[in-house]
């Protein structure tokens, strides 16, 4: 995602009332309001709510009505729309949520100073001290072993197959987080790791300084690629599917970055590429595959869409599971 967006001088000449006076603010006092007033402040102000489940520290998630979605990012003063191309500062988010035009969001978010939003119940206490080098945190972890926390986790909670577990081991795409939480790879063109999903049942991440590409299993240089957006969905489908050898499992981490796009795009674009959108069934999961359309249109893949029974292939898995039983 690109920088906050900040005000240009033409939008800093605006009057306005409020905790600073009636005056035409200068730059400067554009630049005080907004280190003052969190994003977080304008959506809690207007009815919006926090999702915990899907959100992270670094990435909080609030949900307002049916599709609506804001996710308020570097430490509450960025935010972006997943569904659209929206997203800038606190000026930019009050005139998504309506304000008309700039003087009246500056007046908005100005009748904001002092309001102190309500702090997510984080799972997981904050880190006191700066994390080790990411590929020494990786290589540092156990892999998952029949019968550990994070291979219990798999198989009982969310009805991973053992086989299947194993095959995401011995591609080194797995490793035990805390508290029998489970790591899954995030890794670039070259398959160095470079983040990876933090699943468990108290604790849903992503690895601090990581970076967000893809989660990968199965062949490598497969012609069919489904395309999910968690590691466990990408799993399930797998598992679903009997983990076919002509397809490459993928998860985009629920995000959208600049790197995961140019890495679909840089799959895509090999000759006879299959690319089925394998994404939850909602409002965001057709809004990622319309995303997932254009691309193989541009690059001249084949698509295709899949779409869960339920909201996503592992509750697909855990009912076909419970069925069988």
């Amino acid at each position: 995602m690109a920088g906050i967006a900040k005000p240009t001088e033409e939008r800093a000449g605006h009057r306005r009332r409020g905790g600073f006076g009636v005056r035409v603010m200068a730059k400067k006092d554009i630049d005080e309001l907004r280190g003052k007033v969190p994003c977080a402040s304008v959506l809690e102000k207007a009815g919006w709510k926090v999702d915990l489940k899907e959100s992270t520290r670094k990435a909080v998630k609030y949900r307002h009505g049916e599709g609506q979605i804001v996710i308020v990012i570097h430490d509450g003063r960025g935010w972006f729309d997943p569904m659209s191309d929206a997203k800038g500062d606190v000026f930019d988010l009050a005139v998504h949520l309506g304000a008309a035009g700039f003087a009246v969001a500056l007046q908005q978010v100005a009748d904001l100073v002092g309001f102190t939003p309500r702090q997510p119940a984080w799972k997981r206490p904050a880190r006191t001290k700066p994390p080790a080098p990411l590929a020494h945190r990786w290589t540092a972890r156990l892999k998952p072993r029949p019968g550990s926390p994070t291979w219990r986790y798999l198989a009982e909670t969310r009805a991973i197959p053992d086989h299947l577990i194993q095959e995401a081991v011995d591609q080194d795409r797995l490793r035990e987080g805390p508290h029998g939480s489970m790591w899954a790879a995030h890794t670039d063109e070259s398959g160095a790791v470079v983040g990876w999903e933090e699943r468990g049942s108290e604790w849903r991440g992503f690895a601090t300084d990581g970076s967000k590409v893809l989660f990968r299993l199965g062949a490598t240089h497969a012609t069919r690629v489904c395309i999910t957006e968690a590691a466990i969905d990408a799993m399930s489908r797998a598992a679903i599917e009997g983990l076919r050898h002509d397809t490459l499992y993928v998860s985009t981490g629920g995000g959208w970055s600049p790197a995961t796009e140019a890495a679909i795009r840089a799959i895509a674009a090999r000759p006879g590429t299959l690319l089925v959108a394998a994404t939850d069934s909602n409002l965001q999961g057709d809004v990622f595959g319309d995303r997932l359309r254009a691309i193989a249109k541009d690059v001249g893949a084949r698509y295709d869409r899949l779409r869960p029974s339920r909201d996503d292939w592992n509750e697909d898995l855990k009912e076909a599971v419970r069925a069988t039983r």
